[in-house]
């Protein structure tokens, strides 16, 4: 049975569709990757599922439940954390207090707080430093982190590297890796060497809809197929 599963979601923003019909499933477990180029609807995807905005028509089922009416504050509860590509953590606060907030109770779990130390080290490290004056690949560990500071059953992640030096995206790798053996994501990504690395199965949407869907290491070993629909070099 899939953890999520999206079936013919249309996604209007204002005057502009942006989603025509798309469908997919997520299993439970592992990482999902969802591939595309700039503006194919892969944010969108991701907002819709949060109830961020509202797909009509269409539906999003996560364990058999509906969320396509859902508020977003309902829809986390359920057990979704979405990490957006601008972070959406708190540059005034310092990093505990980032943690703190994400929290349902106000308080950690110590064995969560000690999982989220092992991964981001950086993170204990400047544990009473305001957000802002972290680095770029600090922000997106501190906003990774704050997705997981509690139990989820599947977080969506956004363009988690964007921007990032080279060195800082192989620690990131390292740290999905490991919560992708507990939790599930749904990653979307531009960086296809970091989306193989991580993927087991994956989607491809162009221009609103979903034009391939299969294995990620079916796809990697298919350089022709990569390159029809993602641009992709050989």
């Amino acid at each position: 049975m899939s953890l999520l599963s999206l079936t013919g979601m249309k996604t209007d923003i204002g005057q502009y569709a942006v989603l025509h019909d798309v469908s997919f499933d997520v299993p439970e477990g592992g990482v999902f990757v969802l591939l595309g180029r700039n503006g194919a609807g892969k944010t969108t995807t991701l907002r819709s599922i949060m109830g961020l905005w509202r797909p009509s028509p269409g539906s999003v089922h996560f364990r058999g439940t509906d969320l396509t009416a859902m508020h977003t504050a309902d829809i986390a509860r359920l057990g979704i954390a979405y990490v957006p590509e601008n972070m959406g953590i708190f540059g005034g606060l310092t990093v505990e207090e980032n943690l703190v907030l994400a929290t349902s109770a106000g308080r950690f779990d110590r064995a969560r707080l000690a999982r989220v130390h092992t991964l981001f080290p950086a993170l204990e490290r400047f544990w009473t430093k305001q957000a802002w004056a972290l680095s770029g690949g600090q922000k997106q560990m501190l906003s990774v982190a704050r997705a997981i500071i509690e139990p989820r059953a599947l977080i969506l992640i956004d363009e988690p590297t964007k921007g990032l030096a080279p060195a800082i995206v192989e620690a990131m790798g390292d740290a999905f890796a490991e919560i992708g053996r507990d939790t599930t994501i749904l990653l979307v990504e531009q960086n296809f060497q970091f989306a193989r690395r991580l993927g087991r199965d994956m989607a491809v949407i162009d221009d609103g809809r979903i034009v391939h869907r299969g294995s990620m290491a079916e796809f990697a070993a298919d350089a022709a197929l990569q390159d029809s629909l993602l641009g992709l070099s050989a």
